[in-house]
């Protein structure tokens, strides 16, 4: 990781364990002198990602050293992000844990399914874990500076600005004796995403660490992309079939469930086919965590954007609508992946993982992936090595490995990278030329390879036309 610092070691430097070479495992630390630095997020690796000195997603533990670190920042309460955080009070890190008002609502009830999946089911140590969170968590305002207590007296301060990906989502920036600043983006959200206001840039920065997820693409048009969706809508379900719609269970569910609300209520009191109107036509939300994440959503409406608060003010409900329906126990689950597989009732599930690497996402796979009737939609990113991204990559005719199962696809299966909540290629540039002031410096990580490269030459023709010399560059390089 020496190779990673500054090349001259002054402070403040960077170093990097997670999110270098793919887009998962987020962390980034940042070094303010020998003895003191502050980790920007701690998240799991999934897939195929790995992170520097060797951790992955079958192999958790911190494999960078903890000595200095004073403090840790969560941009968002994604698992790529905050994952590791069990890993890293288990490896001794006992300092305060800071994110924003909103994602402190969120984050317990993340890493408390993470504790129970990846650690342990016990109820007492479930409970030391969380107890231990309760204490170290500090929720921040945005938009506050807040002073870093350094044991060494380093002088150390970060803010927390909106990100517009999910509620509660930040980007970082750290500054340094109130002179030089380095700013983290964590993931920035796509400018016309429901729900959020978009990200606005900060004012300046020296170095710029920012994301590259969709570094080499542009999304569809919101209402291009919900055009598509009322299409595929009306073309999935003309069979009596299910539409099996992947997603994560923070933030993509809550703004695909808003834009099926939006379709629904449109299309009111007028029939999708003969058997089916569309008041009618099921939601199904089949995801525990998903429904608690759902409800907190609703409970911090005043972190809405506007548009979305006027919905609320107009008696409509865009999260709990009547289509809606819920999902809780196992038992339930599986009658419920019965009743569709088998019978001639069309419905929409949406389900995590939204990756298909686990959850219930993966018994509607295994029960319906080998049915034409049935089709499954993505709407965000699969990262390589994932189920997602083979389903998506060999398509119907094709066949994937599921928990161990070969199974047969015959579903057909579809894309609308629109629904993405993580910037494009030109939200990122806007991100960037928005900044009044620097940087010297931009790191390009959280991407795959030709994302980061695509943004890297983007980025590089961006300031030639501007007259600036800055260096662009990606710490996998």
């Amino acid at each position: 990781m020496d190779s990673l610092r500054s090349q001259d070691g002054s402070f403040p430097h960077i170093l990097h364990h997670g999110a270098v070479s793919g887009v998962t495992g987020s962390a980034h630390e940042w070094v303010v002198s020998d003895s003191a630095s502050v980790l920007i997020d701690c998240g799991l690796f999934q897939g195929r990602d790995t992170g520097p000195a060797g951790a992955s997603s079958g192999d958790l533990a911190i494999d960078f050293d903890i000595s200095r670190l004073q403090a840790l920042v969560l941009t968002h309460v994604h698992i790529d992000h905050v994952g590791r955080v069990p890993w890293l009070l288990a490896a001794g890190f006992q300092g305060p844990i800071y994110c924003s008002l909103p994602s402190a609502k969120l984050l317990l009830i993340v890493l408390e399914d993470a504790f129970r999946l990846g650690i342990s089911r016990q109820p007492d140590q479930v409970e030391r874990f969380l107890t231990v969170m309760e204490q170290r968590l500090v929720p921040l305002p945005y938009d506050h500076w807040h002073a870093i207590e350094c044991a060494d007296g380093s002088e150390a301060e970060i803010c927390l600005q909106r990100a517009g990906h999910i509620l509660g989502s930040a980007y970082v920036s750290c500054r340094y004796r109130r002179d030089h600043v380095t700013v983290f983006s964590g993931d920035l959200g796509a400018s016309h995403a429901p729900i959020l206001p978009p990200p606005a840039s900060p004012e300046g920065a020296d170095v710029l660490v920012i994301e590259s997820t969709y570094g080499d693409r542009r999304h569809e048009g919101r209402a291009t992309r919900r055009q598509r969706l009322e299409a595929m809508l009306v073309r999935a379900l003309a069979d009596k079939g299910t539409l099996l719609i992947p997603a994560f269970s923070i933030g993509r569910t809550q703004e695909l469930l808003y834009e099926l609300e939006e379709i629904i209520h449109g299309n009111r009191q007028r029939a999708m086919h003969p058997f089916l109107d569309w008041d009618e036509l099921p939601i199904v939300l089949d995801s525990p965590l998903a429904s608690r994440f759902t409800q907190v959503y609703r409970e911090l409406s005043p972190y809405w954007e506007d548009e979305a608060r006027e919905r609320l003010a107009e008696g409509r409900r865009p999260l709990a609508f009547d289509q809606l329906l819920t999902v809780d126990d196992h038992e339930a689950h599986m009658r419920m992946v019965r009743h569709l597989a088998e019978s001639a009732r069309p419905a929409v599930v949406i389900a995590a993982s939204g990756m298909c690497a686990g959850g219930r996402i993966v018994n509607y796979l295994k029960a319906m992936l080998g049915d034409e009737r049935h089709n499954v939609l993505f709407v965000g990113y699969q990262a390589a090595g994932t189920p997602g991204r083979e389903i998506q990559r060999v398509g119907r005719g094709g066949r994937v490995r599921l928990e161990g199962e070969d199974v047969a696809i015959r579903a057909e299966v579809g894309s609308i990278s629109g629904y993405s909540a993580h910037a494009d290629q030109q939200d990122l540039l806007r991100f960037v030329g928005g900044l009044a002031q620097g940087p010297a410096e931009v790191r390009v990580v959280h991407g795959d390879a030709d994302a980061k490269r695509a943004l890297i030459h983007k980025l590089k023709a961006y300031f030639r036309g501007e007259g600036r010399t800055v260096k662009v560059w990606s710490p996998s390089e």
